[in-house]
């Protein structure tokens, strides 16, 4: 047994998450924590959101909301749209509201401090004389330094994603009040991430690449960014934040910045767990125990904080007696885990374009879950997820997913079997007369157990939508198996093989239905509580849970003869043409597009 420690992007607090976000961070980390825990694994699943920075305090101005209020609202609807999707954390919190994060982010920066990795800097920072206020990136706006886009932000570029020092912007104008900033001079606080590679990340990146731990599109990315590697300031001018320690001279009115304090969450959330199950230290034990195997899913634009920034920030606290519980007699120092895996997705788009609440070109959640099933959206969001490049949710493809996969592929095949066995043998486990297996591994038996022993080790390796398309290849098989064997014409004959090889056809059909219920769980939770209500006692509830090592040489147990199946329903209904154009027209005019 294995201990995993999983955590997603921690949301940012400033507006709804759509299914882009739902695809690249937080579904496919609940799929691959289902199947962890399915074969037996330790796992402690971490999420919550992200509450500080620039943009939260500028759209809160802007709302004339305090920002507490603020940002308590967006975590709600956040964690409403996460119980939608199914979606479950064992730790859920914020970094505004767990109650240790301001202790822990400045103990962080302080062992860094100490420890040379971070060093104070003068520097000049636009100036807002209208205001009376030094401006933080995201209040302002100019011209990108490397693409001349006009409307950069003053910390990246929307158009070329280049990560911008503020002073070159180009032509700023503040976000406050529309004035035109100048230059002073005030201090802030770096961290040297040059000396922090040199003090080992670069080797422990090096390593797990080696290792095969990296997905191409992070490879990618973390070597150009190390080839010109420089320290990034981790502090801001903000009435919002958790404060830079007050005992540091020049420190009143700055916060820690928000790319520093977000991932010192995932710790502080762990700890506010930790906390509630009445164990206050057993967060280390998840944090500091070398068994323990730390894993990110996150999107593309958050590579550089989870393969280099917050691997930089762990490396430095490396076995600091600041960390020794203070109610425990002198020991070891133990060091934090650095990240075993960080298995980053690229962006998710929307029928030909990228997601946008702003513009109108998105989902409607209230409308989607009043009309579709979560399963359906959970796996069509697997089978399409931007492992490697770029991909998008279109309708008509969403509708082939349910139709033709999961309505006709797996729901096809739990109904005919079931329906079949309430018919003939009155709704229960038929066993065969001779008690003897008259029917041999048939091929398309072991082509099913195949497809569906692929769908743990894709699973195991990240690749979500290879391990989709094995789950429905198995069902497929089934399917085939049943059309081979004809059971309506064997139920009929007078020859007594004939009955009894009949029964054996359907006890190994719903034997491997319930061993598909298992392997459909991790996608489609619910519908797999379904199927296995239909199996009813053919399906034992202490077998839900287990994964087991079915494969091409190991068949499923006999089901006990004469178990009582349950009543057969539909498990994914279709999904009419009609329902489709109306999304399609209601998609463009919501975005005010709709053409006549």
């Amino acid at each position: 047994m294995a201990r995993y420690l999983v955590t997603s992007a921690l949301p940012y607090a400033n507006g709804p998450i759509h299914f882009g976000h739902v695809a690249g961070a937080y579904l496919p980390a609940d799929v691959w924590v289902r199947h962890r825990r399915m074969c037996g694994d330790d796992v402690l699943f971490v999420c919550g959101t992200d509450e500080h920075g620039v943009a939260i305090t500028l759209q809160a101005e802007r709302e004339g909301v305090g920002y507490r209020e603020y940002v308590d609202r967006w975590h709600q609807e956040i964690g409403c749209t996460f119980e939608r999707f199914g979606i479950r954390f064992d730790a859920w919190s914020g970094t505004a509201r767990s109650p240790h994060h301001v202790e822990f982010s400045q103990r962080f920066f302080r062992v860094l401090l100490e420890r040379g990795f971070v060093f104070e800097r003068e520097e000049e920072q636009w100036f807002s004389e209208a205001s009376g206020r030094f401006l933080p990136d995201r209040y302002l706006q100019g011209a990108c330094p490397e693409c001349g886009h006009p409307e950069a932000r003053g910390d990246e570029c929307p158009k070329c994603g280049a990560w911008i020092e503020a002073r070159k912007l180009g032509d700023p104008i503040s976000l406050v009040d529309g004035s035109r900033p100048v230059l002073k001079r005030t201090k802030h606080w770096y961290l040297d991430l040059p000396k922090l590679l040199d003090a080992g990340l670069r080797d422990w990146y090096e390593e797990r690449k080696a290792a095969g731990a990296w997905k191409p599109n992070v490879v990618g990315y973390v070597d150009a960014m190390l080839a010109d590697l420089k320290p990034r300031p981790i502090t801001r001018d903000l009435p919002w934040g958790v404060p830079v320690p007050p005992e540091l001279p020049g420190s009143e009115g700055k916060v820690l910045y928000v790319w520093f304090d977000a991932p010192i969450g995932y710790v502080s959330i762990t700890e506010e767990w930790a906390q509630a199950q009445g164990a206050p230290e057993s967060w280390r034990d998840w944090w500091m125990d070398a068994d323990t195997r730390l894993v990110h899913f996150i999107g593309k634009d958050n590579i550089a904080f989870h393969v280099v920034v917050f691997p930089g920030m762990l490396l430095g606290q490396d076995a600091d007696p600041t960390w020794q519980p203070a109610s425990q007699a002198p020991i070891e120092p133990r060091s934090f885990v650095l990240p075993w895996n960080v298995p980053a997705n690229e962006f998710y788009n929307l029928q030909g374009r990228k997601f946008s609440t702003s513009q109108g070109w998105t989902l409607d959640m209230d409308r989607f879950f009043e009309r579709y099933s979560v399963d359906a959206a959970r796996f069509h969001l697997v089978l399409t997820m931007p492992e490697t490049a770029d991909s998008e949710f279109r309708w008509e493809e969403f509708q082939t997913t349910n139709n033709s996969l999961l309505a006709d592929k797996i729901g096809n095949f739990a109904s005919r079997v079931l329906q079949f066995a309430r018919k003939r043998y009155s709704g229960r486990v038929p066993g065969p007369a001779t008690r003897q297996p008259l029917l041999a591994d048939h091929e398309a038996l072991r082509d099913a157990r195949a497809a569906f022993a692929r769908v743990g080790d894709e699973l195991d390796a990240f690749r979500f939508r290879a391990a989709a398309r094995g789950l429905v290849q198995g069902f497929a098989d089934l399917n085939r198996f049943f059309d081979a064997m004809e059971p309506w014409k064997l139920v009929k004959s007078e020859a007594d093989d004939d009955r009894a090889r009949c029964a054996e056809v359907v006890e190994r059909c719903l034997a491997h239905l319930e061993l598909g219920s298992r392997r459909l769980a991790p996608f489609c939770p619910d519908a797999a509580a379904r199927l296995r209500a239909m199996l009813g006692e053919a399906a034992r509830p202490e077998d839900a849970g287990r994964w087991g090592g079915e494969g091409p040489d190991q068949p499923p147990t006999r089901l006990p003869e004469g178990a009582e199946l349950g009543e057969v329903g539909i498990l994914f209904r279709k999904i009419e043409d009609a329902e489709v154009e109306e999304e399609v027209r209601l998609l463009h005019e919501r975005a005010g597009e709709l053409r006549a």
